[in-house]
Parts: C-alpha cells; structure tokens; sequence
C-alpha cells in the first residue's frame, strides 16, 4: 500500500500540478478561440458550428503542448536517458504533422460536390484554421493565436461582402436536353449564351447521349458582374427555346 501511495502521489506532485494547470489554462483558451472561430459557421447555419470548431481546437492544442513536458510524462518516472529518448520521438513538428494530416481527413469530409455545385470549401479550409490556431496555443504562441483567430473570424464574416464590392465573372452550371432529332451544337450555344451576358468557360463541356437525345452540361461564366442574366430570366427564354426537353441551371464555381 504505501508504494502504490507513493507511485500515485508523484503524480500530485508541485511540477505535475503547474505542468497540469498551465495545460488545462492552454486548453481553455483554445476552447474559447474554437467557439469564436465556430460561432460564424453556426450563425449561417453550416454542418460544422461551435462544437465542431472547439473540439478541434482543443484537441490540436492539447497533442502539441504535451510534447512540451516530457520531464512529467509517467509520473516523471522517466530517467534521463528515456526522456531524452522520449522526446526525440515526439518532437512537435512531427505532432504537428500528424495533427495537420489528420484534421486534413477531417476537413475532406465536408466538402460535397453535387453537379457542377461545390460547398464546404470554406467550412473546410476553416476547421484546418481552427487546427492551426490549437497549434499556435500549444506552443505558448497566444498573441499569434489570438490575431489568427480574429482574421479568420472576420473573413469568414465579412469576406463575401467585401467580394460583392470587388469586380466578378459569376457562373453557373447548365444542364441541357433536346428531344430526339433535335440536335444541337457547340457554335450554336455559345452564341446564344453570349447573346445573354455569358461566355461558355472553355473546357466544361460534356456531351451524353440517351437513346437518340442529347445532354449537354457546361459552365458559362458572365462577361462581369451585371451583364449576366438571372437564372430566371435565362429560365423563361430556354423554356421556349425549340427542341429542348428539359433544362437545370445552378450557380456554380468555375
């Protein structure tokens, strides 16, 4: 009995205990820096919210700060010869690696690709900020951390609006189909989509055919922000366009 109350007690040990308290102080702010980054992707509504961003968060600065106390891992029952054994195997850079490797999966995971639509781009690039800021706090870097986050937040925020005010070419993804016997072709919808503001992105095009019918798919990408027409106003000229059978326009990224 008496060893195994000294082998538990050299865990409350005063270095244990400060080693613990400055961790514990580091994760609580990665917590708080997760849930502001969060707080944007929640307000809009998005898979990923605050829970997603604090985790991440935490977690990125809890593996990369316990690299930093190799003198109390095991109770600092380590000797010499195995801390320093123990800390080439884990030097942080090489956590930091694995971390960034392994959110990298994460962030895979949100992007969706439906058609020629592409979302959780930012959501992604995000939750690896979110990664990176839990790095910046392991390491002791927290003014780094703490402007980071503030960048990031205020992008994600603001970052559409201030592109609504900068020069674009919107696109948006067509999906063609013309009854059988009624065939189309290229020359002939790039004039017509140029005749509407738009320019077919070179590149896009694909071509199925289904039992004698023809499907084209294709991005057209706007002259400039006001030249484009809204998609339903281009709706009501291809709903009388002469041979088509159906049509979809999405906005898409090109």
């Amino acid at each position: 009995m008496p060893l195994i109350v000294s082998s538990w007690s050299a865990f409350w040990s005063s270095a244990e205990v400060h080693a613990n308290l400055l961790i514990v102080c580091t994760l609580l702010g990665a917590l708080a820096l997760g849930l502001l980054l969060g707080y944007e992707r929640s307000y809009h509504g998005r898979a990923a919210g605050m829970r997603t961003y604090a985790l991440v968060c935490m977690a990125s600065s809890a593996a990369v700060i316990v690299a930093g106390f190799p003198n109390q891992w095991y109770g600092g029952y380590l000797s010499n010869q195995q801390i320093a054994a123990a800390v080439l195997s884990g030097d942080p850079t090489r956590v930091i690696q694995g971390v960034l490797t392994g959110v990298g999966f994460l962030c895979a995971g949100v992007i969706m690709k439906e058609g020629m639509n592409i979302s959780g781009l930012t959501t992604a690039a995000s939750i690896w900020v979110a990664s990176v800021i839990g790095i910046l706090i392991g390491v002791g870097f927290y003014l780094s951390a703490i402007v980071l986050s503030v960048l990031s937040a205020s992008l994600m925020m603001w970052g559409a609006r201030l592109e609504g005010y900068l020069p674009s070419r919107p696109a948006i993804g067509v999906r063609l189909r013309f009854r059988n016997g009624h065939p189309s072709s290229e020359q002939v919808l790039r004039s017509f989509v140029h005749t509407h503001g738009y320019d077919l992105a070179s590149g896009t095009v694909t071509i199925d055919l289904q039992q004698g019918r023809q499907e084209w798919h294709f991005v057209c990408v706007a002259h400039d922000k006001r030249a484009g027409s809204p998609l339903g106003q281009l709706a009501e000229v291809l709903a009388r366009l002469d041979g088509l059978e159906d049509y979809q326009l999405t906005h898409a990224r090109n």
